[in-house]
């Protein structure tokens, strides 16, 4: 069986999701090719580096790839899907994978697996687990092959299993679209020295929160605890705390000792964030939260009589 796998990465550093894709591919026993969009020579050189459990390397180099544009991405994917037939297209659920998964399975006329949260291979079906109604619910689903299946970053945990220098092949793409949407600048959030990789202890609140007055309590337990302050995406997006302090898809991944997290629901994208912490701690007034089926522990309470109760706790050297 061939699997092709579409290569996130940002400045030449491939994401996570998409190792963990490569490692996947690598489980279900096939042979396993990448496609890397990259702006020049040197950034491709740069993230073939990065791929060592990778069979071959399928390179599209040109100015074009410099942002992500998605029109030019797409006819990529479509190309060296037409060319290469594999079995199944791997593709991690980002921004960008969401948006050329759909796209090439339109194309292709392939099938299209989302939200995956895990994978096998059953004689010419793709078998899958995906989260549906925002993670509430899982649906096992079999699907023919040829397919394209799109992963949830941390979901599926695959270790690479074989170290190889990949061959290296140049694609030559013919570049027939036009793209109105042209990139005039990046910005990068502003961390202001917060670096939530590498904290051993986060505590983050969520939209239950009720405003940023409510904040104090949290960071002085946070304080307590020597953690870290974080937020769900609607915390970040009220403006109760900075960008940087986001943890989620569009937030940063964590992988800290302890994640205590206080009125987050748990959807899909906060779990991509820190599904893989080591200890997990819900406290969430909702019994349904889709969190405390991700928790290793959990209470079901209002998080304001409990805080408190904590932060006197430590006080006490409880």
């Amino acid at each position: 069986m061939k699997i092709l796998v579409y290569i996130d990465h940002v400045n030449g550093a491939v994401a996570d999701a998409s190792l963990e894709l490569i490692a996947l591919a690598q489980s279900l026993n096939s042979s396993v090719e990448a496609l890397v969009c990259a702006s020049n020579d040197n950034i491709a050189e740069k993230i073939t580096q990065q791929l060592s459990g990778v069979d071959n390397v399928c390179i599209a180099s040109g100015s074009d790839y410099e942002n992500y544009m998605p029109n030019k991405h797409q006819q990529c994917l479509n190309q060296v899907i037409a060319k290469k037939e594999p079995d199944l297209v791997l593709l991690s659920y980002s921004t960008s994978g969401v948006d050329l998964g759909a796209a090439a399975a339109y194309k292709n006329n392939l099938s299209l697996v989302g939200y995956i949260t895990d994978m096998s291979i059953d004689d010419a079906h793709m078998v899958t687990t995906s989260q549906v109604y925002g993670g509430k619910l899982l649906a096992n689903v079999k699907t023919l092959l040829p397919a394209i299946g799109v992963v949830m970053p941390g979901a599926i945990k695959s270790q690479v299993s074989q170290i190889q220098a990949p061959t290296v092949e140049n694609v030559s793409i013919d570049d027939s679209t036009t793209d109105n949407v042209k990139v005039l600048d990046t910005l990068e959030p502003e961390s202001g020295g917060i670096d939530l990789t590498k904290a051993d202890r986060i505590v983050c609140i969520g939209r239950a929160l009720g405003g940023v007055e409510k904040l104090s309590i949290v960071e002085e337990l946070a304080s307590k605890l020597d953690a870290e302050v974080a937020g769900s995406r609607p915390v970040i997006d009220a403006g109760w705390l900075p960008k940087a302090r986001q943890v989620g898809k569009s937030g940063t991944k964590v992988k800290p000792k302890l994640y205590l997290m206080a009125g987050v629901s748990g959807a899909a994208e906060h779990l991509e964030g820190m599904g893989d912490s080591e200890l997990i701690i819900a406290i969430n007034s909702d019994e349904q939260a889709p969190i405390f089926s991700k928790a290793h522990y959990g209470a079901v309470c209002d998080m304001f009589h409990v805080l408190p109760a904590l932060v006197t706790r430590l006080q006490d050297g409880g």
